[in-house]
């Protein structure tokens, strides 16, 4: 019990140790972590503050270039009056009114009376102009962008101005265009690793994107649903641009924060699946030395009982030459004949042991009536008789007896001497049952399994032996199991022999 008890305590103190190694590398890991995101945590801040304030500096642009074009306006409705005035005035000095007319150099104008009738025009390509269709066009499409001007000339005679953006504006408006285009894409692009999904108003339609994999942007569902999780994660970024309405900016951790997070946890389960491996592979090889040893501890008993047994054999028949009582030459043989059985049985150990059907209740009964004598007074043992006392298994009735009698041995004393045992044979299907139950002091339930390991014992001069070598016979050797099936402290104990019928 003390060999096995040293070696669970060694157990646990390599486990707990284990366990601080573990904590303190995720701790530390976590901690690495914690940094780096920050660290990014910031970097986001500062790329969403100077998102915000390139918008703000497009906003502005486009509000400076909506005053130019209301500035235009107003030229183009002086230019009008001064046309009215010029077809109606009857005053002799229209200089101002030539001046204003003849000072329109860039915004393309076209005037034409209720009739559609073509009147003057100013600023336009002379291909247009000199094309009645081309010219009708064009008024159409001057009309799509801004309201004609109505020109009162005389009584409810009128006109009307038609005019589009000059080529100054629509080249801001080109370059405005532009501005906004490179701002969501550098928006975007702008962000090293982070992913990035910028969407309209409704937070449905994807206008730009980075660092998505390819194959959730081709899932609408499945973008939608990132679109929900980068939400949660992070409060997206309203952005209001210039003919875009509100865009909606939406941001989450980079995947190298992702990975690193999972990392230590990943690092331990190959850690612990090497660890795992490793330690089955010991305790193969280990177990392979323990049988090695087991064999040749055997053999070397076999071995060294040979010369005495053959020595006692020649005694006795010297004893029997002389007249010595016959009883007593009966019971020393009896004795030499179990030593026989014992160095048969250590001889076996490590090959294959033959297996031959047996009466099972019958080898039962044999090992019980030459135990029986050589059992305290106070212990009562018995064989329940089957149904079917005929009943055959394959076994090896030396090595299947050795494990009876170890069991027997470890029930009396568990017993301490006094107290019942029974042994019952129970078929079950293509199973037969052997259940050895005794009366002694019971074995606690988080012993069950350890009762088999090689050393564990309670016995004050046992080696603990016993069931280890038990347990190898019947799983071993005879393709069967045993277990403890019940047991509670102070009731005594069962145990189980399963083999097949």
């Amino acid at each position: 019990m003390d060999l096995y008890s040293r070696k669970q305590r060694w157990k646990l103190v390599l486990a707990l140790i284990a366990m601080a190694i573990v904590g303190a590398s995720l701790w530390y890991s976590n901690r690495i972590v914690s940094k780096v995101r920050q660290e990014e945590r910031k970097k986001v801040e500062l790329w969403a503050e100077a998102v915000k304030s390139r918008a703000q500096l497009v906003n502005y642009t486009d509000s400076l270039f909506h005053r130019l074009r209301d500035e235009e306006r107003k030229k183009v409705e002086l230019w009008a009056e001064a046309m009215g005035r010029l077809v109606s005035s009857d005053q002799t000095d229209l200089s101002f009114y030539l001046k204003v007319a003849s000072d329109n150099t860039t915004i393309p104008v076209v005037i034409t009376d209720a009739s559609g009738r073509f009147g003057p025009n100013r600023n336009l390509d002379s291909l247009i102009t000199r094309d009645t269709t081309a010219l009708r066009q064009e008024v159409l499409t001057m009309d799509s962008l801004h309201e004609p001007i109505v020109i009162n000339v005389f009584a409810d005679q009128k006109q009307y101005l038609h005019y589009k953006d000059s080529r100054l504006v629509t080249e801001l408006q080109e370059v405005m265009d532009g501005i906004i285009s490179s701002f969501i894409s550098e928006t975007v692009m702008s962000t090293a690793v982070v992913p990035v999904i910028y969407t309209d108003s409704t937070r449905t339609r994807i206008i730009e994107y980075g660092h998505i994999d390819s194959l959730v942007v081709a899932d609408s569902a499945a973008m939608q649903a990132r679109i929900r999780s980068m939400a949660q994660a992070n409060k997206p970024i309203a952005i209001d641009l210039p003919g875009k309405g509100r865009n909606y900016i939406f941001y989450e951790e980079s995947l190298v924060i992702t990975q690193l997070r999972y990392f230590p946890y990943v690092q331990l389960v190959i850690l612990g699946l090497f660890l795992i491996v490793a330690y089955a592979l010991f305790s193969l090889f280990r177990n392979a030395e323990q049988n090695q040893v087991w064999v040749g501890m055997a053999k070397e008993t076999a071995h060294q009982l040979g010369t005495p047994l053959s020595s006692l054999m020649a005694w006795m028949e010297l004893l029997k030459s002389r007249g010595v009582d016959p009883s007593a030459v009966t019971e020393m043989k009896k004795d030499v004949d179990r030593l026989e059985v014992i160095t048969e049985r250590f001889s076996k150990i490590g090959s294959a042991p033959d297996l031959t059907p047996e009466k099972l209740y019958h080898t039962l009964r044999a090992t019980v009536l030459y135990l029986r004598p050589r059992l305290p007074s106070r212990v009562k043992i018995e064989v329940v008789t089957p149904e079917d006392t005929e009943r055959t298994v394959p076994l090896n009735r030396s090595l299947f007896s050795w494990v009876l009698e170890n069991l027997v041995r470890n029930a009396i004393d568990a017993m301490e001497g006094e107290g019942s045992l029974t042994i019952e044979i129970v078929p079950e299907g293509p199973e037969v049952h052997i259940d050895i139950t005794d009366t002694g002091k019971g074995i606690p339930t988080a012993q069950f399994r350890t009762v088999f390991q090689p050393g564990f014992t309670t016995k004050k001069r046992g080696w603990g032996l016993g069931l280890s070598l038990s347990k190898r016979i019947i799983e071993q050797y005879h393709g069967g199991r045993i277990f403890v099936k019940r047991s509670a402290p102070g009731k005594g104990t069962t145990f189980r022999i399963t083999l097949n019928a």
